[in-house]
């Protein structure tokens, strides 16, 4: 037992508690200021650690050692046992994956709105601008919930990073909210030349919003999304032009645009290739992933990918039966195909969170491909 400090000392006792719990600090003296830290590092003078004169602080590593080791990591072999967690999981709640639905369809609406002007129907481009905005509007503030205070949000929009999806993604969400209110506004002030030109520019920055979210998961740790790198972004474009013809086809229906209507036909088209196109890449990329792929037929993620396909399956059968069905079967399968890109999102965010806690496939993934092996 060490001697109780005189007056005018700090307490250097180590502070002994549960094991996993807080430690517990106690006066020397009752009623003694207790002050966190001294200034310019007093608590450290008597540390080896921050010396000159040690061989600890003088050691250098030699050139290129730090990235050898570093390369030896990643193409050796993995251990016998895999020492986790390795990766933290991610704790995104609900507002993320309702933030890529709502977003997605934001831009498919964008996209929908240019292919209607180019092709002469500006009643039908009007409407989508307006489901555009209207499937933006929610995105800030589920962001918000996400991150939990607005001014967190505002501080992202402070600088700009090129090479930082989160960034340019909260750049390119202002951007789209605030060309697609103008051209809104355009179309109410009956600017049919003005409205045509900020819904074309607002068309070309959906092309972002509508896949950097598929990015952004794939520049993460999280194994089953950085392996599928090269599908994410295509497969969330694919789901957001789907979701986006399936809700203004909804909208225009829903205001007196009659059965039969080349657009109404057309977006019909539209919706069903490309939820087909999703299913495509989302089947060529689970066989690419290996045994990595196995945590999206599993627990939640499973679930929810088989609900998805279901929808996907079953809108397009009431498509083909459409003629026999009645109008009606076409709007059941737009709705389906809205259900079935909402559960794609949350499948995709549950699957990282089950893939994180696998730590063989967390330090597998780490390493580069080997040859005869993934």
């Amino acid at each position: 037992m060490s001697n109780p400090p005189s007056a005018g000392e700090r307490d250097m006792t180590p502070a002994v508690g549960s094991r996993g719990a807080p430690g517990r600090y106690r006066r020397a003296v009752e009623g003694a200021a207790v002050a966190l830290a001294k200034r310019a590092w007093g608590d450290a003078r008597w540390s080896f650690l921050y010396r000159s004169d040690t061989g600890y602080a003088t050691e250098q590593p030699r050139p290129d050692e730090i990235a050898l080791a570093a390369r030896r990591m990643r193409t050796g072999p993995l251990p016998d046992t895999v020492q986790g967690p390795v990766v933290k999981a991610p704790v995104w709640a609900w507002p993320v994956p309702l933030y890529f639905w709502f977003g997605g369809m934001a831009a498919g609406s964008a996209f929908t709105a240019l292919a209607c002007d180019l092709a002469g129907d500006s009643r039908s481009a009007a409407t989508a601008r307006k489901v555009a905005l209207g499937a933006v509007a929610p995105c800030p503030l589920l962001l918000v919930a996400d991150l939990g205070r607005p001014l967190r949000f505002l501080n992202m929009l402070r600088i700009f990073k090129p090479r930082s999806p989160m960034s340019t993604g909260s750049w390119c969400l202002s951007t789209f909210s605030g060309l697609a209110a103008a051209a809104v506004g355009a179309d109410l002030l009956d600017r049919p030349r003005a409205a045509r030109t900020l819904g074309a520019a607002n068309g070309l920055v959906a092309t972002y919003l509508g896949s950097y979210t598929g990015v952004l998961l794939a520049t993460t740790t999280v194994p089953v999304w950085a392996r599928s790198r090269v599908f994410l972004g295509p497969m969330f474009v694919a789901t957001a032009t789907a979701t986006g013809a399936a809700a203004t086809r909804l909208v225009l229906n829903a205001t007196g645009l009659p059965s039969g209507h080349p657009t109404r036909e057309a977006l019909g088209r539209v919706q069903a290739g490309a939820m087909l196109a999703e299913l495509a890449m989302a089947s060529v990329n689970e066989r690419r992933l290996g045994r990595l792929g196995s945590v999206l037929r599993r627990g939640t993620a499973g679930r929810l990918f088989r609900g998805a396909e279901l929808g996907v399956v079953a809108g397009l059968g009431l498509r083909f039966l459409s003629r026999r069905l009645g109008p009606s079967a076409h709007d059941a399968a737009s709705v389906l195909y809205l259900g079935a890109g909402l559960a794609f999102r949350f499948a995709w965010i549950k699957a990282g969170a089950a893939s994180s806690a696998n730590d063989e496939e967390v330090a597998r993934a780490a390493r580069a491909r080997r040859p005869g092996g993934r």
